[in-house]
Parts: C-alpha cells; structure tokens; sequence
C-alpha cells in the first residue's frame, strides 16, 4: 500500500462520498466527470456509484 495520501481511493467501493477530495479524484477520473458534474450526479442520483453510474449513462 501506497504511503502517499494524495493518491488514495474510496473506503467503500460502492459508495461516493463528494465530501472527501481523494473520492472526489477518484471517481472523477473513474466516471469521467468534472468535480461539479459528480456533485449533481450524487445529488440527483443518492451515493451509491451503481445508481450514480446509471443516472450518468441517462444523460449522455
């Protein structure tokens, strides 16, 4: 495991948690979104990554 706390991935896979900025890096990268756009996506959608991921998949 890595030392460097900057590159850090979620606690919980199946969560989003946008109020922590290595889960924000994380699943910004892994879904392709901006920051604000994974911040409506959550809002709209609920934490969890599958529900956030379908709610995504209806917008594009």
């Amino acid at each position: 495991m890595s030392d460097n706390l900057q590159n850090r991935g979620p606690q919980d896979r199946s969560r989003i948690n946008v109020n922590e900025p290595w889960e924000l890096r994380y699943w910004t990268k892994e879904l392709g979104l901006s920051e604000d756009e994974l911040r409506e996506a959550v809002k709209a959608a609920g934490t969890s990554v599958n529900a956030v991921r379908e709610h995504v998949g209806k917008l594009h």
